[in-house]
C-alpha cells in the first residue's frame, strides 16, 4: 500500500514563491509515475505537471510553463513542485499522485493520491 504526504502548501502574496513536497512510502518508488493535479472551488481537478519513472517532464497546463518544475529525489523518495511567480488563479488544492500507468496518470486514475495542500495566492 503506497502513502502519499504533501506539505509546503500556504499563503503567499501574488508573485511569491512556494515548493511543494510529496514523500512516498510502501511501495518501490522507482517504478511509479509521479503527477501534480490541483482542484480550484467549482473547477474541475486539472493535470498541472508529471514525471515518468524516467524522468520525464511533461507540463499540462499552459500558464504553468517557466513558472512551474516538478523533480523528483529517488534517494528521498519525494517528488517536488517549485512555484514561482505565483498568480491569483493559481490558488487550489494540490494533490500528488503515483501510477505505474502513464495514461491512466493523465486521466486523473491514479491509484495512489496524496490528502492535498492548500496553496493560496492573495492579489
Amino acid at each position: 500500500q503506497v502513502q502519499l504526504v504533501e506539505s509546503g502548501g500556504g499563503l503567499v502574496q501574488a508573485g511569491g514563491s512556494l515548493r511543494l513536497s510529496c514523500a512516498a512510502s510502501g511501495g518501490t518508488f522507482s517504478q511509479y509515475h509521479m503527477g501534480w493535479f490541483r482542484q480550484a472551488p467549482g473547477k474541475e481537478r486539472e493535470f498541472v505537471v508529471g514525471i515518468t519513472r524516467s524522468g520525464i517532464t511533461t507540463p499540462y497546463v499552459d500558464s504553468v510553463q517557466g513558472r512551474f518544475t516538478i523533480s523528483k529525489d529517488i534517494a528521498k523518495n519525494t517528488v517536488y513542485l517549485q512555484m514561482n511567480r505565483l498568480k491569483p488563479e493559481d490558488t487550489a488544492v494540490y494533490y500528488c499522485a503515483a501510477e505505474t500507468n502513464w495514461d491512466n496518470l493523465r486521466k486523473g486514475f491514479s491509484s495512489y493520491w496524496g490528502q492535498g495542500t492548500q496553496v493560496t495566492v492573495s492579489a
